[in-house]
């Protein structure tokens, strides 16, 4: 697997790291362990960002984005990942850097006006209404149940929504629907999108959740009884919402990847520094062989999460679904986060668990990783699945077998 950024990706990441160092984690001190993020200080980094050209670098510059391929955009997302705040200064956060990938792929050119160009601006904000309580969706979106039906030009929606993230602050959502109750879902669910003010849709709560902090992104619980939007508000093809779903998904799980392994870069960086300082046991904590071992296992592990991202970004680049290198580099990364976020949490004891420092506001929200966009379990299904597609019965060929 190469790894090799271009220069314009690698020149791009160093001007986004400085921005990072220089304006968002000078703001993002001031919130941890105190609160959200005012709008108003938020929209000044957005501001900032635009500024040093480095606003909305994944979507096309016709929608008010810098227009650049999707590997180069890679690095600058790992360096926007360094900070809580960084993501959505820079407009590559979540699920509004996936809904805005949707709409420029599917989008009509009405639904782009009125729905893709506020979103890039920052003026208004999203959801992605798929995942379904206990009984559907979720971890087997076969299952899903929320309906729209055709009725006067207008799809009527009905069904039981929750863990939308950013679903409390959305202006429109889109909602995954089974249009065809007749087909499998595969072939009989549309993405449609829905407008929070539509009479019918009933945000419900902010569900309670680990993580979340500085940025105030909540997960949220929706009904929706007889919301009508017009047919017009189709996004994509008809029946074809699994379809675009995974279009969606593949690339949004790269740049997950991509955040959370520059939130375990930090957290490491914020380690190394703190066991250089510390003095206990006769010496600085850097020197002791077992603790600059597991520093070499995260330093390790994170090298090889971001070669596995970059060779499925790759595939992705090529026209390829590339379902198996995208589930293996979220699984494989969701892990290792998790791991060297711990690690670096242990090796800054009491201080690591205090909030002076970001690693217990890491600590916090990367645990969601290995959930959301498809649980561990879900993209080991994914890969086992395609691992015994083709099993090679030649492999035990000579083998004595005794019984007895």
């Amino acid at each position: 697997m190469d790894y090799h950024d271009s220069a314009a990706a690698e020149a791009f990441a160093d001007e986004v790291r400085s921005f990072v160092d220089e304006s968002v984690i000078p703001v993002e001190r001031e919130y941890l362990g105190e609160g959200t993020i005012s709008k108003s200080d938020l929209a000044d980094l957005r501001s900032e960002a635009r500024e040093r050209g480095l606003y909305a670098p994944q979507i096309g510059e016709e929608f008010g984005g810098l227009g650049m391929d999707f590997a180069d955009v890679l690095p600058a997302f790992e360096e926007a990942g360094r900070s809580l705040l960084a993501p959505a200064a820079l407009r590559v956060d979540a699920p509004d850097e996936g809904n805005m990938h949707t709409l420029e792929l599917f989008g009509t050119p009405d639904q782009q006006d009125r729905w893709l160009e506020p979103l890039v601006s920052g003026e208004i904000s999203s959801g992605f209404s798929m995942t379904e309580p206990m009984q559907g969706g979720g971890s087997d979106p076969k299952m899903l149940r929320t309906t729209a039906e055709r009725d006067d030009g207008d799809w009527v929606i009905n069904g039981h929504k929750w863990w939308t993230t950013g679903g409390t602050e959305a202006d429109v959502l889109i909602v995954m629907a089974r249009t065809d109750p007749d087909a499998h879902p595969y072939e009989g669910t549309s993405l449609i999108l829905v407008p929070t003010d539509t009479e019918g849709v009933d945000i419900v709560r902010d569900i309670p959740h680990v993580g979340g902090g500085v940025t105030g992104l909540g997960h949220a619980e929706i009904e929706f009884h007889d919301a009508r939007v017009p047919e017009s508000n189709l996004l994509g093809v008809e029946n074809a919402g699994f379809a675009h779903a995974q279009q969606r998904l593949g690339p949004a799980r790269l740049t997950h990847c991509m955040r959370f392994c520059g939130m375990a870069e930090r957290a490491l960086a914020v380690s190394k520094a703190y066991v250089s300082e510390r003095e206990a046991f006769g010496g600085s904590l850097a020197d002791k062989q077992g603790l600059r071992f597991e520093v070499a296992e995260c330093e390790t592990r994170l090298h090889a999460a971001r070669t596995m991202v970059r060779h499925a970004a790759s595939e992705i680049a090529a026209g390829e679904e590339a379902r198996v290198p995208v589930a293996m580099s979220k699984v494989f990364s969701a892990n290792v986060v998790q791991d060297v976020i711990d690690t670096a949490v242990q090796h800054c004891g009491g201080n690591g668990i205090g909030k002076d420092l970001p690693l217990a506001d890491f600590y916090e929200n990367v645990r969601q990783f290995r959930i959301v966009d498809g649980a561990d379990e879900v993209h080991k299904r994914t890969i086992a699945r395609d691992a015994f597609e083709d099993v090679d019965e030649s492999a035990i060929e000579g083998v004595t077998r005794y019984r007895g």
